[in-house]
């Protein structure tokens, strides 16, 4: 019932995924001495049913999050009990009630129109916020954790956020990314330092691996670190040569857009397109300009 609810893939005889949510693509690993699992649903039903599915393959370890973004982490709440592994940057942004965007208010904003039934299992504000199950072990750095017979290496690759991680697990010949990788559908580039990400696509191209589990969409063979990149330098340069032309902020944000060249915007979240493509380019306009970016260069 709960993989059928969830979309379940199995990428190999251990490593399990859904692509067909909307928020992250969650996952986990089975092992001889129990689950890891990676990032939670967004939709509490969901969180619930993935819990409920990867118990029936033995108890789970560890709860790993990729990133502080409210899709990877809200449906924490509903694995209470497991081991929670946190980068410091993310743990230090978790669910912070005083961002900009309220993680909160967001992450609700799914229910009525993806999630219905779940709104019995939705606390109180007050109340979630007495424990949001954030991370038990936080690290800065790398990470190695051992589990029965895999070993877990969890890569820190800032640049989508400052907290993100890449999950190795060499015995599948495979890594969870994160959003480091939007697998065929649109890249949020916001707040993040797309200078880092270009730094950590490169890592994750150094790995020994068949399978990129991506934060969203479609899992994909290795090279498609170059179709990410890609993306990431096509943005750079568009808006890097707005700023040279002398065009303001809200020029470069009308006329800078890849609405179709880079894909949808990933599952439920149609209508997010303008908001990504205007955020996209008024984040790294911002960027370029603090730092000097000027016509002729």
């Amino acid at each position: 019932m709960a993989t059928a609810t969830l979309g379940l893939e199995r990428v190999t005889p251990n490593v399990y995924t859904t692509t067909k949510l909307r928020g992250c693509n969650p996952s986990f690993v089975t092992t001889s001495d129990g689950v890891v699992a990676i990032d939670t649903p967004q939709l509490p039903t969901r969180a619930v049913a993935m819990r409920t599915e990867a118990e029936s393959h033995g108890p789970i370890r560890y709860l790993i999050n990729t990133e502080h973004h409210v899709d990877h982490i809200f449906g924490n709440y509903w694995f209470k009990g497991v081991p929670v592994v946190n980068h410091q940057g993310l743990y230090d942004n978790f669910m912070d009630p005083n961002a900009e965007l309220d993680p909160f208010a967001y992450a609700l904003e799914a229910i009525p129109t993806d999630d219905p039934e779940a709104t019995p299992l939705i606390p109180d504000r007050d109340v979630y916020y007495q424990d949001p199950n954030r991370g038990t072990i936080v690290f800065t750095g790398d990470l190695t954790l051992r589990v029965g017979d895999h070993t877990f290496h969890l890569l820190h690759t800032p640049g989508h956020t400052p907290g993100q991680l890449a999950v190795h697990v060499p015995e599948e010949r495979a890594v969870f990314t994160g959003d480091t990788i939007f697998s065929e559908c649109q890249t949020w580039l916001m707040t993040s330092n797309v200078d880092q990400w270009l730094e950590a696509l490169e890592r994750i191209r150094g790995l020994d691996v068949d399978r990129l589990i991506p934060g969203h969409g479609p899992v994909q063979p290795l090279d498609y670190v170059n179709t990410q990149r890609s993306v990431l330098l096509a943005w750079k340069a568009a808006v890097a040569d707005a700023v040279a032309r002398g065009w303001s902020r809200e020029e470069t944000v009308a006329r800078v857009r890849f609405n179709e060249e880079f894909g949808p915007v990933d599952v439920g979240q149609g209508y997010m397109m303008d908001h990504i493509q205007t955020k996209n380019a008024g984040s790294l306009w911002d960027k370029f300009t603090a730092l000097g970016y000027a016509k002729g260069r």
